[in-house]
């Protein structure tokens, strides 16, 4: 599964799955929000730079914008670990993993909706739609990095970038290259990269096609994640009442 299980109870594939799925969809809306917007939103390492730039010109508006920005992206990673934390439990746990992915769908779906339809480019238009994907992607920041233990974290990729470096640095001796847990990591680190790569070029060229309708892709995309937990769910419920049956039937002969 990918949103259910938690921490240390997560497997290589757990993460894998969760990495590749979530790191594509987070490329899409990087790509989208340059397109668009010319400006950033998977991440906020640039909007600390350009902070201190409009600081030093002492353009205070922009400067409070930028602020802003940087704000929602933490609010979506504290709301995320906010229902995580609070409804960690064995039956509330799929609930309290999957509303934050709910959440940053409704954010893509409300930024693809005003600007298939309402969108006239404004400035105070473009502040407030660069806002509001900055918050969905500190959504899926704060999940991922949550229910994984900060295994996953594929919205950007400065980190995963020096992870990467280390982790073909520790190869080149023999005892890392036979360690399971340095191979897992590097294949995670790698898939999340090229999904997250992947991600960009397809939205890049479904741009130029389809426009806004990319992300109501993106908003299937995340929404596959949550049905295939909820089917594996289904499944293992009725494997489990199947497993009760017999015992009552064996029993009762």
């Amino acid at each position: 599964m990918m949103l259910r299980k938690y921490n240390t109870q997560r497997s290589h594939s757990d993460n894998l799955k969760l990495g590749s799925f979530t790191a594509f969809s987070a490329g899409m809306v990087n790509v989208v929000s340059v397109i668009i917007f010319f400006s950033f939103t998977s991440n906020v390492t640039g909007h600390y730079a350009i902070l201190a730039q409009e600081i030093a010109r002492n353009n205070w508006y922009q400067a409070s914008i930028v602020v802003l920005w940087i704000f929602v992206f933490f609010f979506g990673n504290f709301t995320s670990n906010i229902f995580i934390i609070h409804g960690n439990t064995s039956k509330g746990r799929f609930i309290a993993h999957a509303t934050p992915l709910a959440l940053e769908i409704l954010c893509l779906l409300a930024v693809g909706i005003y600007l298939q339809s309402f969108y006239n480019e404004s400035l105070n238009e473009t502040e407030i739609l660069v806002g509001l994907m900055l918050f969905s992607m500190g959504l899926q920041n704060g999940l991922t990095a949550s229910i994984s233990n900060s295994v996953v974290k594929t919205t950007h990729l400065t980190g995963l970038t020096t992870d990467l470096g280390i982790f073909f640095s520790m190869i080149t001796k023999k005892e890392f290259r036979e360690d399971k847990i340095v191979i897992e990591k590097g294949q995670l680190l790698l898939i999340i990269m090229f999904s997250y790569l992947a991600g960009g070029i397809t939205a890049g060229i479904i741009y130029y096609e389809l426009n806004y309708i990319t992300l109501y892709i993106v908003c299937g995309i995340l929404t596959l994640i949550i049905i295939y937990d909820l089917s594996r769910l289904s499944f293992k419920k009725k494997i489990i009442r199947k497993k009760i049956n017999r015992k009552t039937t064996l029993n009762s002969v």
